[in-house]
């Protein structure tokens, strides 16, 4: 069973920014693809962005595009930077692991992280 492992979140300003990391501690996941996702209270998990095990493939949700971007250290570490955050970005994120990024967008999920709280505040 992996175990990943989400850090960075926090209470940020609307406009600020904040940097997600997601690492697997004692294993790396080259071969995986690796998303995020957010869950916000009273809605249900959504993807929020994607990246291919080669790296060469990304992928956003509408209300993040040209904000979010997704990023990997090869098999180490996966980040999430996100710029531009709005109070709709408030949401537990969760890192997860899966085959491709279109298998990601489906919700066909090998692991799970345990999330971190991201708050916007106006």
């Amino acid at each position: 069973q992996a175990h990943l492992e989400e850090s960075g979140g926090g209470r940020v300003q609307a406009g600020g920014s904040l940097r997600l990391s997601c690492t697997a501690p004692g294993r790396t996941f080259n071969s995986w693809s690796m998303g995020w996702f957010r869950k916000a209270p009273g809605k249900e998990r959504e993807f929020v962005a994607g990246i291919q095990w080669s790296g060469d493939i990304t992928q956003y949700a509408d209300p993040v595009k040209g904000r979010f971007t997704v990023s990997r250290d090869g098999g180490s570490a996966v980040y999430l930077q996100m710029n531009d955050l709005k109070p709709a970005d408030t949401a537990v994120y969760y890192c997860a692991a899966g085959g491709t990024v279109a298998q990601l967008t489906k919700g066909e999920i090998f692991y799970w992280g345990q999330g971190t709280q991201v708050t916007v505040s106006s």
